[in-house]
């Protein structure tokens, strides 16, 4: 399949699930708004502060549990996380307040809109982590990482950032692999086996991970670097 057959735009997902509970759905109205990214806006000035900081973007975070525990633990990184799910947005958007992550920014729309309006090199680190996989071959089209996704990422990202993306469906991995492979702008880091079996450094794990392992699914990270 070439560039010009997939499909890179379009969120297919479901936005929103069971009822969201009262004080959930108060953050959602009062604090959603005022961490909401502006488009077109460079990242650093959403933050401010006068020393220069590093910018991570996580691109569907799910429950948000990985994005909670980077902004925890690197409290001198800023971070924007996409997610059009309003309820796991709801259980992101709970933990920022309860603990006062002031270093978490988010959008809650298709990301794929978001990143044309952002400046050139505007983020040191990207995570994709266990996005839909699509599996049925007619819809394959509309995963998240396509030739034209990562050529729109390769210019939002500095010259050595990083991109990383993690999956416990192999056709998934094989697909992403066989992009980023071609890409003229990413280059696959991996030397030897546990580069990509064993996770990242300082990883959390999410919820959905703990459940693929319970099923018998092994998960892969893959780390890319841009040139």
């Amino acid at each position: 399949m070439n560039a010009a057959s997939e499909r890179a735009s379009a969120f297919f997902g479901r936005r929103k699930g069971k009822r969201l509970r009262a004080g959930q759905d108060e953050l959602v109205q009062n604090l959603l708004p005022a961490l909401r990214v502006v488009p077109g806006r460079p990242p650093a000035e959403m933050f401010g502060g006068d020393e220069p900081r590093e910018t991570w973007l996580e691109i569907g975070f799910g429950g948000g549990e990985h994005l909670a525990a980077q902004a925890r633990t690197h409290r001198h990184v800023n971070f924007i996380g996409c997610e059009p799910f309003l309820n796991g947005m709801a259980k992101l958007l709970a933990v920022v307040d309860h603990e006062k992550l002031g270093n978490v920014r988010v959008w809650d729309e298709d990301v794929t809109d978001l990143l044309p309006t952002l400046p050139d090199a505007s983020f040191d680190r990207v995570y994709i982590l266990y996005p839909d996989p699509w599996p049925k071959r007619r819809q394959r089209k509309r995963r998240l990482v396509s030739d034209e996704t990562l050529a729109e990422l390769a210019r939002v990202m500095r010259p050595g950032a990083e991109l990383r993306f993690a999956s416990d469906i192999d056709n998934y991995i094989g697909w992403v692999l066989a992009r980023a492979l071609r890409s003229p702008d990413f280059e696959w880091t991996a030397e030897r086996p546990d580069d990509w079996r064993k996770p990242y450094e300082g990883w959390p794990g999410t919820r959905y991970e703990a459940k693929a392992i319970r099923e018998g699914r092994v998960p892969s990270y893959l780390t890319f670097v841009r040139r």
